[in-house]
């Protein structure tokens, strides 16, 4: 079994904050599949029960009295490379599996229902059977590093779990996504795409305080849908300012920055600025002592808006891979959309 720290930071590509599904199931006797995939922590209501028995915030199966195990098909939100997993039993207590393994399909069209029970090919084995722990999490790294776009979850024979989150990186097909402009001739119709978007491969890689909020939430799709869905600081009793970098999907020129304080109305950020580096791979601790380069220099904010800079409002930093948003001197802010194209190679 794997340790947090190995793939945490990492995107949840099967989360249903970005897509996805729980879309196959052989048994959700007592609790249903799509809780598999919910974006929060497992909750636990004691005196809370339905028709068929004891609620419960997970996929749960009834007990088995045949042989055989039991099994659940996620799509994933976003196909990439998984470096690791997490199989949650948090709340089952006696009633979790004692073992679990996993397999994967890279079909963007998703397998047939002929295939979802099918043993071997077309499924490739991620994570041979393997011992589970009750309530509680249950790490365990992948090494196979080829992009999947589903993964079957088996679990034996039966039980519960309450999360399955996959820790990975997105497969973006950048031809596709942002075409880059020809290198000589014609004019520049290189088009400009979010690169910090998780759905772009962006990651929320590091941040001076996320006491409030949902990690990883400002780089998320579509707009916040309350408070709680943004980056917010703690109140700054001391002098300084707060920060949080993203590592951007590809390596770009930035041309548009949109800083969202959707929802935030006594707790927004006074001011501003963006920063960018070039410092592909780097680790936290390396950028937070990297050389940045002023992008959108400190800015007056407002409540509850969404704010454009782009042309003579943003400064010439050249290609980077990485953004810093400072804001001053504390705050929330929900979203961070950096639009930019693709540098060049």
């Amino acid at each position: 079994m794997a340790t947090a720290h190995e793939f945490i930071n990492l995107t949840d590509l099967a989360s249903a904050r970005v897509g996805g599904r729980a879309i196959a199931t052989n048994d959700d006797f007592f609790a249903p599949k799509s809780n598999l995939v919910k974006p929060g922590p497992p909750l636990f209501i004691p005196d809370k029960y339905t028709s068929k028995g004891k609620w419960m915030d997970g996929w749960e199966s009834r007990r088995r009295r045949v042989p055989g195990h039991d099994w659940c098909i996620v799509a994933l939100g976003m196909r990439g490379l998984v470096h690791g997993v997490n199989v949650d039993t948090s709340h089952f207590t006696g009633n979790f599996p004692s073992h679990c393994s996993i397999e994967a399909v890279d079909m963007p069209g998703g397998p047939k229902p002929s295939m979802h029970a099918t043993e071997g090919a077309p499924w490739t084995t991620l994570l041979e059977t393997s011992v589970l722990r009750g309530n509680g999490d249950n790490f365990f790294t992948i090494v196979d590093r080829r992009a999947w776009t589903h993964l079957r979850l088996s679990i034996y024979p039966d039980g519960g779990v309450a999360r399955l989150r996959v820790y990975g990186e997105v497969a973006v097909d950048w031809a596709r996504v942002a075409p880059t402009a020809p290198r000589s001739g014609a004019k520049n119709n290189a088009r400009a795409v979010d690169l910090a978007s998780i759905v772009n491969g962006g990651l929320f890689l590091d941040a001076s305080d996320v006491h409030y909020g949902t990690k990883g939430a400002l780089i998320m799709p579509e707009r916040a849908k309350n408070m709680g869905d943004g980056w917010e600081t703690r109140r700054r009793r001391g002098p300084g300012y707060d920060w949080a970098i993203v590592r951007l999907g590809a390596t770009g020129i930035v041309s548009k920055v949109e800083i969202d304080t959707n929802h935030y109305k006594g707790n927004y950020p006074d001011r501003a600025s963006l920063e960018g580096c070039l410092e592909p791979g780097a680790s936290p601790e390396r950028l937070r002592h990297a050389t940045w380069s002023m992008i959108l220099p400190e800015t007056k904010l407002s409540a509850n808006k969404r704010h454009f800079y782009s042309g003579k409002q943003l400064q010439r930093a050249g290609a980077v891979s990485h953004v810093r948003l400072n804001i001053f001197p504390d705050g929330g802010v929900s979203r961070l959309r950096i639009h930019g194209t693709l540098a060049r190679t």
